[in-house]
């Protein structure tokens, strides 16, 4: 099936719609999370790849599940383990009964894939995925293989257990657009989930965009107009993170070691366009930028040992740069 709009201001305004009827496909099943909900799909069409922290029991799977299913997406989910090997991701050359070779293709070919628990395999398989997300394919045996498209990966870290985990590198976090934590639902949302989920109904979500039309929307975040004072602010304030810099403050030179690099500054620009359109507007503003500027910035900031005793969050830290 081909997408055709007659103009992008209508390919705009069917983004919007479709992204209001996303958001009620999906809170059939997830109940809250609405911030969450939305980074993940800013993600999908800024066709980048998110990194979501939480604690157990949180819904992260079923969140990842459901949005794979109003997209009408192939899903996988890959649990990461200290024995997990780069073969069992990519997938490996086995020889037939003719003796002939040929590639079994991993669970990384899929449109959206699951890492959970990303800080439990060591960095040599933590690398094979994540050249997989820069290069959008894998090479094996010296044969180069395409992964379909759309592709989207949300990686998962439980922030309590860290004994046996291998941290992801700044460099390996950097080619995540977001940084998402997920916190604790609201009293009355726990409610609503123990209902929901403690009886014999199951609610299925219906499909609501499929592979082409995601494609399409992902090429028209990139066409959104953008004023050069949105872009300029979006620089600044990433300038503003590096201790020392042109743009720096005294609070960056007095909390923080490291700032980010030039991707924060495209990924800030790529999701406030994003923003303006799945909020219904045409070209994106300042508050645009501020929207997202955490979860960009959030894993992309080293604080020094006084912002750390002082118990100066990284939140706090763009809040403050802002």
């Amino acid at each position: 099936m081909s997408v055709h709009f007659q103009s992008d201001k209508e390919a705009a305004d069917a983004l919007h719609a479709s992204y209001k009827r996303l958001r009620e496909e999906i809170g059939k099943v997830i109940v809250g999370q609405d911030e969450t909900v939305k980074l993940v799909l800013t993600s999908i069409f800024c066709q980048g790849h998110s990194l979501l922290e939480g604690v157990p029991g949180l819904a992260k799977t079923l969140l990842i599940q459901t949005v794979s299913s109003v997209l009408d997406m192939e899903f996988n989910r890959i649990q990461f383990t200290p024995d997990l090997m780069p073969s069992d991701i990519l997938g490996a050359e086995t020889m037939d009964k003719d003796r002939h070779f040929h590639f079994v293709k991993g669970p990384i070919f899929s449109n959206i894939v699951l890492a959970d628990e990303i800080n439990r395999t060591p960095p040599k398989t933590q690398s094979a995925l994540l050249e997989a997300m820069q290069e959008y394919s894998v090479t094996i045996a010296n044969k180069h293989f395409e992964l379909p498209k759309p592709f989207f990966v949300l990686a998962t870290q439980n922030p309590i257990e860290q004994e046996g985990t291998y941290p992801l590198p700044e460099a390996q976090l950097d080619r995540f657009i977001f940084n998402i934590t997920l916190d604790y639902p609201s009293y009355q949302d726990e409610v609503n989930i123990v209902k929901n989920t403690t009886t014999d109904v199951r609610v299925k979500p219906d499909k609501v965009l499929g592979k082409e039309e995601i494609i399409y929307f992902q090429n028209l975040v990139r066409k959104v107009p953008i004023a050069d004072n949105v872009v300029e602010y979006a620089v600044k304030l990433v300038g503003k993170t590096r201790p020392n810099s042109e743009h720096a403050s005294d609070f960056s030179n007095k909390y923080l070691d490291w700032g980010a690099g030039p991707r924060a500054s495209q990924f800030l620009v790529l999701a406030a366009k994003c923003n303006a359109l799945l909020n219904g507007k045409y070209s994106p503003d300042i508050e645009d930028v501020q929207e997202t500027a955490t979860a960009i910035l959030r894993h992309r900031i080293v604080r020094n040992f006084k912002a750390e005793a002082e118990g100066i969050s990284i939140e706090e830290v763009v809040k403050r740069l802002m």
